[in-house]
């Protein structure tokens, strides 16, 4: 939860940018892309359509920091957010930039999707040793 908090701090603010990938404006899959490779050296694919297939399906009571969540707003373009804990989400708002939201937002709440886990135990102990050494 700490290395994803830290990560929101270095993107807060950063403009939504449909295709953008750096901090000059980024998307909100291109968030994900970028904040899992850096923080967990697990790299995703690049857009929101092909990373809503990556890991397994859980369910949203079993939610942990890292998991990624899912919206299908109206409209042809869904949205993804990274789990950070505590009911929250850290996204790349189409209005707002980079920010972390509530799940239980009623916008949120309405257009929830599906919640993914790509992050496995095993990997995140493999990732903690590696990184005592």
């Amino acid at each position: 939860r700490r290395a994803l908090l830290a990560q929101h701090q270095r993107w807060v603010g950063t403009p939504y940018r449909l295709g953008g990938t750096n901090e000059r404006g980024i998307d909100c899959s291109a968030l994900i892309q970028n904040v899992y490779r850096d923080t967990f050296n697990l790299q995703l694919p690049r857009t929101t359509r092909q990373q809503v297939k990556q890991g397994r399906q859980i369910d949203r009571s079993e939610l942990q920091p890292g998991d990624l969540v899912f919206f299908n707003p109206p409209g042809a373009v869904r949205h993804a957010g990274i789990y950070v804990g505590g009911g929250r989400f850290m996204h790349a708002s189409s209005s707002k930039g980079v920010m972390i939201s509530r799940l239980d937002n009623s916008y949120w709440q309405r257009y929830y999707w599906q919640s993914r886990r790509t992050l496995e135990p095993t990997h995140l102990a493999g990732l903690a040793d590696s990184l005592q050494r």
